[in-house]
C-alpha cells in the first residue's frame, strides 16, 4: 500500500469547484455545479436535498464510479483522479436499499465481500462485526429470513469489513418504517464512535440530518446553497413560518400589512407567511381575517425544514419516487474489485 496522507490517519473529504455535467455542451445538465466542501475527519456530515439535487452524483464522483467534468477532490487524503485505487481501499458504501445475496447466509455474504475486495485475514474481523451487530446467533441463516433491520445491519457490516476510514451512506433509511429508521440512527451513531470513521450521509429526511450530523450542507440543482452545523443553519432563519388554508381567496396585501410579516407566498387558497413572531402575528391575523374563513393553520419555528424553505422557496418533499439503486450497487462492487 502506497504511503500518503491516509496512512497517517487522514479521513477527511475535500472538494474544490467540483462539477459534473451530462449531455452536450449546448444542452449540458449540471448535476454538480462547482461544489466546494471540506468534511473534517471523524465527523458525520449530512448532505440534505431532494432527489435529483446531486447527492448521489457527488458520491459517484467521490468513489470513482464516474469522473468529474472539472474541479478536484480528495478522499482520505488521496486525489480521486490520481489515486483512485487508494481511495477505493479506504472507503465503504451503504446503499439506499439493502441489497444482499438472499441465498447466502450472513457469514457467506461476508465471505463474498472479502473475495470481492481480495481480503486475506478477514475472518476475525467478520466475527467481530457479527458480534457487534448482534448477528452471531444468525450467522449461518440465509439472509432471506432476516428482518429489514437485520439486513441493514449486515449491509453496514459488509461496508466495514475492510476497515475503511470513510463510509458513504446514500439515503440509507429511505422507505424504512419509523422504528427501523430510528434503530438505524442508533447504529450510525454507534458505528461512527466505535470505529472512528468519517460518515458522509445523504438524506432528504430533515429530522435525520438534524439528529445525526455534526454539519449539514443543503444541496439543490447541483449547488451547495448553505453549510454549517444544524444550529448554525437554523439561526439563519430569524422568523417563524405560518401556513394557512383559507376557504376563499383573500387579498395578499391584507396579510402583508400585518405588523411583523416579512414575506407572503400565496398558493391559491394556501398561504406561507414568514413572520418575526407567530405569537404576535396570530392575534392580529384573527382580527384581520374572519376566523370562519381559516380552515387550517400551522406554525413552524426555525428548523432545517424552514431553512430549506427559506433558501429555496419550497419544502423538501418526501413523496418522490425511489431511485433504482441496484445498477449503482453493481457498479460499486465492480469498482471495488
Amino acid at each position: 500500500m502506497a504511503e500518503g496522507p491516509a496512512a497517517r490517519g487522514d479521513s477527511s473529504i475535500t472538494t474544490k469547484e467540483l462539477s459534473k455535467d451530462y449531455g452536450s455542451k449546448e444542452r449540458a445538465v449540471h448535476a454538480l455545479d462547482h461544489v466546494n466542501l471540506h468534511i473534517p475527519g471523524g465527523t458525520v456530515f449530512g448532505l440534505l436535498g431532494p432527489n435529483g439535487a446531486g447527492k448521489t452524483t457527488l458520491i459517484k464522483v467521490l468513489t470513482g464510479i464516474t469522473d468529474p467534468t472539472s474541479g478536484d477532490a480528495t478522499v482520505a487524503g488521496f486525489d480521486i483522479r490520481r489515486d483512485p485505487m487508494e481511495v477505493k481501499a479506504r472507503i465503504g458504501w451503504v446503499a439506499a436499499e439493502v441489497i444482499l445475496d438472499d441465498d447466502f447466509t450472513a457469514r457467506e455474504n461476508l465471505w463474498l465481500q472479502a473475495k470481492l475486495q481480495n481480503l486475506t485475514d478477514w475472518k476475525p474481523r467478520a466475527e467481530d462485526l457479527l458480534k457487534y451487530f448482534s448477528l452471531q446467533d444468525r450467522a449461518n441463516d440465509k439472509v432471506s429470513h432476516f428482518s429489514t433491520g437485520m439486513r441493514k445491519k449486515l449491509e453496514i457490516a459488509l461496508a466495514l469489513l475492510h476497515q475503511p476510514t470513510v463510509i458513504f451512506m446514500d439515503e440509507p433509511t429511505i422507505g424504512l418504517d419509523v422504528t427501523t429508521r430510528r434503530m438505524l440512527w442508533d447504529i450510525v451513531t454507534g458505528v461512527h464512535k466505535e470505529f472512528g470513521v468519517t460518515v458522509l450521509l445523504t438524506s432528504h429526511y430533515i429530522e435525520e440530518a438534524d439528529a445525526l450530523c455534526d454539519r449539514v450542507a443543503i444541496i439543490d440543482q447541483g449547488k451547495i446553497l448553505a453549510e454549517g452545523t444544524p444550529s448554525e443553519l437554523k439561526a439563519r432563519v430569524k422568523a417563524d413560518i405560518v401556513q394557512l388554508e383559507t376557504a376563499q381567496s383573500i387579498d395578499p396585501a391584507l396579510l402583508s400589512k400585518i405588523p411583523g410579516v416579512q414575506d407572503v407566498h400565496p398558493q391559491g387558497n394556501d398561504w406561507l407567511v414568514r413572520v418575526a413572531s407567530s405569537e404576535e402575528f396570530l392575534p392580529v391575523l384573527f382580527r384581520t381575517v374572519d376566523p370562519n374563513q381559516i380552515k387550517r393553520i400551522s406554525v413552524e419555528k426555525p428548523s432545517l425544514e424552514t431553512v430549506f424553505l427559506d433558501i429555496t422557496g419550497r419544502r423538501l418533499g418526501e413523496d418522490e419516487p425511489l431511485r433504482d439503486v441496484r445498477k449503482f450497487y453493481a457498479q460499486m462492487r465492480r469498482a471495488r474489485g
